[in-house]
């Protein structure tokens, strides 16, 4: 994820510093299951580390998991072909906040 678009979710506690946030890391469906889950995860990891790296609170990050293909938003699981948009999709991080 660019350092620009994580800049925004530092921005944001920065400004509200009673945010906490959970990190959620998802990967598209063409490698296999277990090396998606395992670069989900370190991309959630990698994630939560460069905002703590910005000045953020370690506890203010409740949880930094990847998920791997495991919740896809749309059909494009193993062997079902699927255009790049499609697959982009399903690569993202997101970001819950679970208290203000």
């Amino acid at each position: 994820m660019l350092a620009i678009e994580l800049n925004k979710v530092v921005l944001l506690m920065t400004q509200y510093p009673t945010v906490v946030i959970k990190i959620e890391s998802h990967t598209d469906s063409r490698a296999n299951d277990q090396y998606n889950l395992e670069l989900s995860d370190r991309r959630a990891k990698t994630t939560r580390d460069y905002i703590i790296s910005q000045g953020i609170a370690p506890e203010r990050i409740e949880s930094a998991i990847g998920y791997g293909e495991t919740q896809l938003l749309n059909n494009c699981s193993n062997g079902v072909p699927c255009t790049e948009a499609q697959h982009q999709m399903n690569r993202r991080s997101e970001f819950i906040i679970t208290k203000m």
